[in-house]
């Protein structure tokens, strides 16, 4: 499972955010984009030291000051039913539909092309 596919599933729960400062954030995920990047509401900021609180409605995180989240596990158990039955899926197709042959790739014919050395002038060649 991927972390971008995990953060997108995660839109609208709650979840927990640790930034490499020591700082926590607290609230609901709104979205996140390819960078990581995140945009909470209903946060609850905890100073690094545990000691101090405040309370925004809505908070953008940048992705490279991250260095944990806590995601609940409804979240986590969805994204692992989604890519099982995407693998499933992904099995079904690959069985079908691989061409000719066992699959020895291109260019492996016999003397379909241009002759060798030791053809003397037999088949086809250069003109």
């Amino acid at each position: 499972m991927l972390p971008l596919s995990l953060l997108r599933s995660a839109v609208g729960h709650p979840m927990l955010v640790e930034l490499k400062n020591g700082e926590t954030y607290n609230g609901h995920l709104v979205s996140c984009d390819n960078w990581m990047n995140l945009l909470i509401r209903g946060v609850i900021c905890t100073s690094r030291d545990g000691q101090r609180f405040w309370q925004m409605t809505e908070c953008y995180i940048k992705g490279n000051t991250i260095k944990y989240l806590r995601i609940p596990d409804e979240v986590l158990d969805k994204v692992k039913e989604e890519v099982f039955s995407n693998q499933r899926k992904d099995k079904t197709i690959s069985a079908r539909g691989r061409g000719r042959g066992r699959g020895r790739g291109r260019g492996r014919g016999r003397g379909r092309g241009r002759s060798t050395v030791g053809s003397r002038g037999r088949g086809r060649g250069r003109r």
